[in-house]
């Protein structure tokens, strides 16, 4: 046996076997692609595996620098190794690296490793004649293939993740959503599809490829879309091969444009199915279940997106409405004082002789006081808005009110009008009084919408829950039931008319105040405002529902009460104020104070009149000391620097039992508290309703006697 090394020992070749054609036949047939380099880094042979990886017919390779299969970000790296590797040539096997690229002839790349043997010329006295680079596909490992995708899945979904983060507008990320999926998954089309349920249609929110094409998908019947299909089951659908498939119902995105494959992950809102993220090819392929997790990551992205831009929508809206109501909130009390001034004057002005006997000046009175009449009125609709009035909730039978309502319309309204009425037994706490108003100011726009006649319809429905649509946008207010918030219900009270209808971009705005479609002089636009500021205030919320042509549905959501009961106001009493009773009036502002001294004056009373608390208490002493006392006080809220009247009331409470009190406001959002024990007389006021007032407070005075 010979002492050399086995390994080296030649063998030769069998009998008969050509040793030429051997070696071109191992050359041919071996599975990765072999390349032969000459000292200059040519190319000179190239077997049919190096061919097809590299995607170059024939023999096209020959002849070819190495480097042209080097990408161009690698190339000056790669001739400095190659310049390296030609002084100290050693055989490298594969394995060593794996962060390798080629480049094939279309210019795409492909991760490859490579390993390499120099070839010396027999007689070479250094360096190799040639390398022999043998080249291997990594992506052809199924191992490292899936590592390498779910590499990639991971790297796309935390590019969207950093983008949704710092995207100020959701738009933004949603255009970019359709192209990194589509990259990713190496697909052709990809797009993102809602399902607006006010508008019985689906929305394409963003879309690469052919879905581009795509604005909106009007659906008879949604369940039966491909989108309607993944809502229904929340479940992600795979499909291989389109051509085959007959048991999921498909959407016009799948079927008129060619497409083979599809994968669709649902969109949830809230929990809720909303719309669906789909990805499309041309070719057949089957989808993995690593690509439909990576499919609903990515779904989870766009929702949390959609949500936040809808919840910081909503809270937007609520910060403009509370913006304008602390604005209404704070001019209330001043606008109120002028009323009261003007009002007061004026029925004053209107029972002196002079008026009265004067043909002419009598109807230009009249008509001032309807003026303020109406000032007021316009005062309280900016206040509802603002949810700064006084309600009075009681527990309201829907159905009863709806009746007695629809009732009044049948006789007011357009007879080419018909009215119906779907009220199940409900009952919600309310103030009756506003939720009529409210209502019918809801008919009259109605009304408004159908010049031609038409048809409007009332519903109710009773343990409704919010929309999640209108949770967001309740802001701080809580419904006012003894009903945990999580669960409460509401009464909905449904207004719907077969007019003209709004565009998107109106029914978004008609619930701001002073905004109206409406010509100059036919509207003031707090109409729908004044439901709205009703509705939160009352502890609930409103919504509309419009398209052009499809008419207008306008839903109160009112908190429900759990039982009906019948109320019986108090009646009237038919008692009059006493002749020359004693009355401290206490008003900071002297207008105000001159128009009520002379009302209280016309009305009999003999007024003493003090313009803030310290002195008022002066007074009611001094009258008590004097056994001269006073029988009522009448006195205002706000009486600027020091006491208020508030404090005035109770001083004047625990001192003088018997002493009745009126509280005076022009604030909307200023009660007194059981302290005072007192009516409240709401700025302005008529004639009347100072002497219903004052003679409220006398009736409810310890020691009283009717009669």
């Amino acid at each position: 046996m010979s002492g050399g090394d086995p390994a080296r020992t030649a063998v030769p070749p069998p009998p008969g076997i050509d040793e030429l054609a051997v070696y071109r036949s191992l050359f041919g047939a071996y599975p990765d692609g072999l390349l032969m380099v000459d000292a200059q880094g040519i190319i000179v042979l190239a077997n049919p595996a190096a061919r097809q990886l590299f995607d170059y017919p024939g023999d096209t390779l020959i002849g070819r620098p190495v480097d042209e299969l080097v990408p161009d970000s690698m190339r000056p790296r790669h001739a400095a190794y190659r310049h390296a590797y030609g002084k100290a040539p050693t055989s490298r096997p594969m394995g060593t690296r794996i962060d390798l690229r080629g480049r094939r002839r279309d210019g795409s790349e492909v991760t490859v490793e490579i390993s390499l043997s120099p070839l010396r010329a027999d007689g070479a006295p250094s360096g190799p004649a040639y390398v022999v680079a043998a080249i291997r596909a990594v992506d052809d490992y199924p191992r490292v293939k899936q590592a390498l995708q779910r590499a990639r899945f991971a790297e796309c979904v935390a590019q969207l993740g950093r983008l949704a983060v710092n995207a100020r507008e959701p738009q933004g990320l949603l255009d970019q959503v359709p192209a990194a999926v589509a990259d990713t998954l190496q697909l052709e089309t990809a797009a993102i599809i809602v399902f607006e349920s006010h508008r019985s249609l689906l929305r394409v929110l963003a879309a690469r490829g052919l879905a581009e094409s795509i604005a909106t998908l009007p659906c008879d019947d949604v369940a039966r879309t491909l989108v309607g299909h993944v809502m229904a089951t929340g479940e992600p659908v795979r499909i291989a091969d389109l051509a085959q498939e007959h048991a999921v119902p498909l959407a016009p995105l799948a079927l008129t444009h060619g497409l083979s494959s599809l994968l669709a992950v649902p969109l949830s809102d809230r929990g809720r199915p909303s719309g669906a993220l789909i990805v499309a090819s041309r070719s057949l392929r089957a989808f993995s279940d690593e690509a439909a997790q990576f499919l609903d990551s990515v779904g989870s992205i766009v929702t949390t997106t959609l949500q936040r831009a809808r919840t910081e929508e909503a809270l937007n809206h609520s910060q403009k409405l509370d913006s304008v109501g602390q604005l209404t909130g704070g001019i209330a009390h001043d606008f109120n004082n002028l009323l009261t001034v003007i009002s007061g004057n004026l029925q004053v002005l209107q029972e002196m002789p002079a008026c009265t006997e004067d043909a002419a000046s009598q109807p230009l009175v009249d008509a001032a006081i309807r003026a303020t009449r109406r000032g007021a009125e316009l005062t309280g609709k900016l206040l509802a808005f603002a949810r700064r009035q006084r309600l009075q909730p009681t527990v309201v039978d829907v159905a009863e009110l709806l009746a007695s309502l629809t009732s009044l319309l049948r006789r007011t309204l357009d007879t080419r009008i018909a009215i119906q009425v779907d009220a199940r037994p409900c009952a919600c706490r309310v103030d009756a009084g506003q939720l009529e108003a409210a209502l019918l100011n809801i008919a009259l726009n109605a009304r408004d919408a159908m010049p031609d006649g038409g048809t409007l319809r009332f519903t109710s429905r009773a343990g409704v829950a919010l929309p999640d649509e209108l949770r967001d946008a309740q802001g701080p207010d809580r419904p006012r039931s003894d009903a945990p918030a999580a669960a409460q219900r509401y009464v909905a009270i449904a207004v719907t008319d077969t007019g003209t209808g709004m565009t998107e971009a109106v029914c978004e705005r008609a619930f701001e105040p002073f905004f109206t479609t409406k010509s100059h002089g036919r509207g003031t636009g707090l109409g729908l405002s004044t439901v709205y500021g009703f509705a939160r205030q009352s502890g609930g919320t409103a919504a509309i529902i419009s398209a052009p042509g499809a008419g207008t549905t306008v839903t109160l959501y009112l908190p429900e009460s759990l039982g009906l009961s019948t109320l019986h106001p108090a009646a009237a009493g038919c008692e009059q104020l006493p002749a020359h009773m004693p009355v401290l009036l206490v008003e900071d502002d002297p207008d105000v104070r001159v128009a009520t001294r002379l009302l209280l004056a016309a009305m009999g009373c003999e007024v003493s009149e003090c313009p803030d608390a310290e002195s008022a208490i002066e007074h009611l002493s001094a009258a008590q000391r004097l056994g001269r006392p006073y029988r009522l006080l009448l006195t205002d809220i706000a009486l600027g620097a020091g006491r208020s009247g508030l404090d005035l009331a109770r001083h004047a409470r625990q001192h003088l039992p018997s002493l009745s009190i009126v509280v005076m406001s022009g604030f909307p959002d200023q009660t007194p508290d059981a302290a005072s024990d007192g009516p409240v007389l709401r700025k302005p006021f008529t004639r009347a309703e100072l002497a219903a007032a004052l003679l409220r407070s006398l009736q409810s005075a310890p020691g009283h006697e009717p009669g």
